[in-house]
């Protein structure tokens, strides 16, 4: 049986029987919509382990005073 031929099969019943059809496919359907495998989602903690240490404090420090001296005024 075709698609086409369950829906005109379908349109044939009366509203009652078209809730009750929809009731009883509606589990099925849900449950084929619920993935069966849930994969395991990445730790945030592990998403930038690739890229290395971070850098220190005092390695932030320095390069935010290079970048100042860059910015120094000379008529203050």
């Amino acid at each position: 049986m075709t698609l086409e031929q369950v829906i005109q099969q379908a349109k044939q019943l009366s509203a009652l029987e078209k809730m009750r059809l929809i009731q009883a496919i509606a589990p099925d359907v849900e449950k084929e919509l619920i993935p069966t495998e849930i994969k395991p989602r990445r730790s945030l903690w592990g998403i930038c382990a690739d890229l290395g240490q971070a850098p220190s404090a005092e390695d932030i420090d320095q390069v935010r005073q290079e970048i100042g001296l860059g910015f120094e005024r000379e008529d203050i």
